[in-house]
C-alpha cells in the first residue's frame, strides 16, 4: 500500500464542500460518532480542519491531528474553534495520555496511516467503549476520486484489522467509493 500524504500545496481541495460532502456528510459524520456533548475527540488526518469544524461544535474538545505542519498552517488562517487543538503528529505516535478518548474518526485518511503501530496506538489512547469512525477511499472504488485504488484497503481489511487490535465493530457500510466502518474500543 502507499500510506502517502495529501499534498498540502493542494489544501484549497480539502475545503470543497460540495465535493467532500458527496462522499461524507457532516450529518454522517455525526452520526457515526453519535456525540452528546462532553467528549474528547481526535481528527485522524485533520487536514484543514474541514471535519473539524464539523465536529467541534457537538463535543467538548477535539484534537486535530495531522503530520503535517503546513496543514495547521492552513487551519489557523482560516480560523480554529476554541475547543480544537492542533496536534503535529502520526497516528501512530500520539502524545495523548492512554485511555484519553471518547471517540477519534478517520475521514479519508485511514489508508494514510493503516498499520500495526497506529492501531495499536489508537487502541491505547481510545478509553473503554470508546469510539471510532473511520471513512475511506474502498479498494472496490473506481480510482476517479480519491487516491490510487492500489493504495487503498477494502472495508474487509479494515474491520479485520481493527477486530485484531481489540476493536468491536459496530458498523460497517460499502459505497460505490467509500466505505464507512464504526467500532468500539474493548
Amino acid at each position: 500500500m502507499g500510506h502517502h500524504t495529501f499534498d498540502a500545496d493542494r489544501a484549497d481541495k480539502l475545503e470543497e464542500a460540495q465535493r467532500r460532502y458527496r462522499f461524507l456528510s457532516a450529518e454522517e459524520l455525526l452520526w457515526a460518532l453519535s456525540p452528546d456533548g462532553d467528549e474528547m475527540v481526535a481528527d485522524l488526518g485533520s487536514g484543514t480542519g474541514f471535519y473539524t469544524d464539523d465536529v467541534a461544535p457537538t463535543v467538548d474538545h477535539v484534537y486535530a491531528v495531522d503530520i503535517q505542519d503546513a496543514m495547521h498552517d492552513y487551519y489557523r488562517e482560516k480560523g480554529v474553534p476554541e475547543n480544537v487543538d492542533l496536534v503535529t503528529s502520526g497516528v501512530d505516535d500520539f502524545p495523548l495520555d492512554s485511555d484519553s478518548l471518547d471517540a477519534a474518526f478517520s475521514t479519508m485518511t485511514y489508508h494514510e496511516f493503516a498499520n500495526e503501530q497506529a492501531l495499536s496506538e489508537l487502541s491505547r489512547v481510545l478509553a473503554s467503549q470508546g469510539t471510532l469512525v473511520i471513512v475511506d477511499w474502498a479498494a472496490s472504488g473506481s480510482g476517479s476520486h480519491g487516491p490510487p485504488v492500489d493504495e487503498r484497503y477494502s472495508a474487509t481489511e479494515t474491520t479485520s484489522a481493527l477486530r485484531q487490535h481489540g476493536f468491536t465493530v459496530e458498523f460497517e457500510a460499502v459505497r460505490p467509493e467509500t466505505f464507512l466502518v464504526t467500532a468500539s474500543a474493548e
